[in-house]
């Protein structure tokens, strides 16, 4: 298989689509450094609810319960459909300090799938995540793994939430290890940036000159030619006159 086929929950017209997601200005500027995407394991997660299918026990049909011995061999990235947010500049960017990065569906899969040669339908996948009510997510629960296990069904565990967090329209990039050897809660691989991201946002509640000043440092920082721009989506108006009497 040439081509890469892990795209889960994703209509067609989905994969040219943006995504985005919010890091912290040191985080931009080492991934340019270093030209790597850092993925991480999701146990490091807040929500207790993560992952909670694959920490749970399973019934197999012949009564044996049993616990799945690889959970911890999954990592993940999250990114967005949302390019603009109240909510994930305050969480992601609470010192104003955070940079919105931009691309696609498919050129953030394939960033990953392409280093993989002939796993990449094996340990990659990209998925739009779920929201879903208790009792549609126990259901969920119960019916995912049934079948003949495979990465695939395991990767869409990582793909379900509470409806609490559907202000988040998430899309995760999911990366599974052929082999539990590496104790690591990150997983790294190659990536060029340049290629893959097309522009910057930076935080709304900076000032003109505040902004202006980041602008020229992430220049320098990281020689990045495309767009960087500063969000207006709450920005006040600036040197206006107001009518008085």
């Amino acid at each position: 298989m040439n081509h890469f086929e892990n795209y889960l929950n994703f209509k067609d017209e989905d994969l040219d689509r943006y995504v985005y997601r919010i890091i912290p200005e040191f985080r931009l500027i080492e991934l340019f450094k270093n030209k790597e995407n850092v993925l991480v394991s999701p146990r490091l997660w807040d929500d207790p609810f993560e992952n909670f299918i694959m920490k749970s026990k399973i019934r197999f049909s012949n009564g044996e319960i049993s616990k799945i011995g690889f959970y911890d061999d999954y990592f993940a990235q999250c990114w967005s459909f949302h390019k603009a947010s109240d909510a994930m500049w305050r969480i992601y960017s609470p010192n104003k300090n955070g940079i919105r990065i931009r691309t696609t569906v498919k050129k953030l899969a394939e960033s990953l799938s392409n280093n993989l040669g002939a796993w990449k339908n094996t340990q990659c996948f990209i998925g739009k995540v779920l929201y879903l009510p208790n009792k549609k997510m126990l259901n969920f629960a119960n019916t995912v793994l049934t079948g003949l296990p495979n990465q695939n069904n395991f990767a869409h565990t990582l793909l379900v939430k509470r409806p609490a967090f559907k202000h988040e329209n998430e899309i995760r990039l999911i990366y599974s290890k052929k082999e539990n050897t590496d104790p690591s809660d990150i997983y790294s691989y190659p990536l060029d940036p340049h290629s893959v991201f097309d522009q910057m946002m930076l935080d709304p509640r900076l000032t003109k000159e505040e902004a202006k000043e980041m602008k020229k440092k992430i220049k320098t920082a990281t020689s990045f030619t495309g767009p960087i721009k500063r969000s207006l989506l709450y920005a006040p108006p600036e040197d206006m006159v107001f009518n008085f009497g």
